[in-house]
């Protein structure tokens, strides 16, 4: 299993907005209770806009063992976030996690 799916840096460090389409009530996988309406055209995952944002999709300790309770049906953003990259290296630094070179 890799560290992107298990780590949970991203999903407690960032706001995720998407596009409304993609929630499951207008045709998305999304589900709705997880998104809230930012305006007519703009979703955003619940929790991500909290200070510090959490992911309500989120369970379990970043960092240790977290998993997407939506892993399967994640919004674009999500699904576009690469493992390694320097927002997820950000994330890391955000959450007091190693780099990920220090782990491979």
């Amino acid at each position: 299993m890799s560290a992107c799916t298990t780590c949970g840096a991203c999903c407690a460090s960032f706001r995720v907005d998407f596009s409304v389409y993609e929630r499951e009530d207008m045709g998305g996988s999304v589900p709705e209770g997880l998104a809230v309406e930012v305006t007519a055209s703009l979703a955003r995952m619940r929790g991500t806009d909290h200070s510090p944002p959490r992911c309500a999709a989120l369970s379990g300790k970043v960092g240790e063992k977290a998993l997407c309770g939506i892993y399967e049906w994640r919004p674009s953003p999500c699904r576009e976030f690469e493992e390694g990259s320097e927002a997820c290296q950000r994330a890391r630094r955000m959450r007091g996690l190693p780099p990920l070179t220090d782990l491979l």
